[in-house]
């Protein structure tokens, strides 16, 4: 498995795809400094009471989003690679199983994304002691659910772009099926609780109910990893 993750990562030296790691939680934590620099008196007594808590769904309002479209855009970027080039044939004739292939590009992927909610993590803690919010009172417990917690509950969402980015040429439409997802997610993030089992909510609900949308982001994470997994084996390709 070492060797495939490796293989993936050596595919996208010089690719635009580490500007989007990077980029994503940089222009999150960004905003939030630019939010806070221009009401910073206003904000700083209104969150008196929970300074880190205030910030932490402050950051996390925008990086689910931010997060979401990464997936998209990203799962894209990386099965483009053998796309662009009809390169899929010479890949799946290499002595490597289909299922080792499909997770190293759903692995590659996640770590992408993993890395962009760590240095999203890191900016907030970063921005929370700039702002003078004291380290000792950091509640670590609920940065990393709402950081982590965010993309287990988004699993769902990326396994389905793997899949449709891997088993579709046309990529426009797994964008164009991100994009609505992300557009459906952002309409029933106020809606009732009674759309609470809809996988596009789950990463807005992590704060609220943790537990509930990280084990069902995980399994149905998995449910839809496994079907992307047996259309690629199945699958031919061209």
């Amino acid at each position: 498995m070492g060797n495939i993750l490796a293989s993936e990562f050596l595919k996208l030296r010089r690719k635009m795809v580490w500007f989007l790691v990077v980029i994503g939680p940089t222009g999150v934590i960004a905003l939030q400094a630019l939010n806070y620099g221009l009401r910073f008196d206003f904000l700083m007594k209104q969150y008196a009471s929970d300074p880190w808590g205030y910030l932490m769904i402050n950051v996390s309002n925008l990086l689910v989003p931010a997060l979401l479209m990464g997936m998209t855009i990203i799962s894209s970027m990386i099965a483009s690679l053998e796309h662009q080039t009809n390169a899929w044939k010479q890949t799946v004739a290499l002595p490597v199983g289909r299922t080792r292939l499909y997770l190293g590009k759903f692995g590659v992927t996640a770590l992408l994304l993993l890395g962009s909610t760590t240095l999203a993590m890191v900016g907030t803690i970063l921005l929370g002691l700039l702002l003078g919010h004291e380290l000792e009172a950091l509640p670590w417990k609920s940065l990393l659910i709402a950081m982590y917690g965010s993309f287990l509950s988004a699993l769902p969402y990326l396994a389905v772009q793997v899949w449709l980015s891997v088993a579709i040429s046309n990529q426009a439409v797994p964008l164009t099926i991100g994009i609505a997802g992300l557009v459906v997610s952002i309409f029933v993030l106020n809606g009732p609780s009674s759309l609470d089992w809809l996988p596009w909510k789950w990463p807005f609900l992590v704060r609220a109910e943790p537990m509930y949308s990280m084990v069902a982001g995980l399994l149905t994470g998995a449910v839809f990893y496994l079907l992307g997994t047996i259309h690629f084996v199945r699958k031919d390709v061209g």
